[in-house]
């Protein structure tokens, strides 16, 4: 198994630590999209260390210091997509690290609950007047 992320040369990680990097995302979905993966080779969350789960978590919070500093957001979506019916197209555990900014979309409100499209609303939507 062969991973897309570890071809990426350290010249070119955001930062890392002694478990895990981070890289730019190749198929952004907004200015300072990236990921964080662990330098080993695991294709999910579950098969991670607690070590390794750790040294995501920690990166997540530094790439976030960093995009804050360079890209100036209001808001993150941060997400692991976990197995194929989730979405995973990378069999490289991944943690997606999104900048959300005002006016990106016409209404953010329910983020990552909008992923299976017409399901993510909080109350149910009126019926139109026959």
């Amino acid at each position: 198994m062969s991973s897309p992320f570890l071809d990426a040369p350290e010249s070119e990680w955001l930062a890392s630590n002694d478990l895990a990097f981070a890289v730019r995302d190749n198929f952004p979905v907004s200015s300072g999209h990236a990921l964080v993966c662990p330098r080993r080779l695991v294709p999910t969350w579950d098969e991670a260390t607690r070590e390794e789960r750790i040294a995501l978590l920690d990166l997540v919070e530094e790439l976030r210091a960093l995009l804050n500093e360079t890209h100036h957001p209001d808001g993150f979506n941060i997400g692991v997509n976990i197995g194929v019916a989730a979405g995973q197209g990378v069999m490289h555990l991944h943690v997606h690290v999104i900048p959300r900014y005002v006016g990106d979309v016409l209404d953010p409100r329910g983020g990552v609950r909008h992923i299976i499209p017409n399901t993510g609303r909080y109350a149910p939507v009126a019926e139109p007047d026959a």
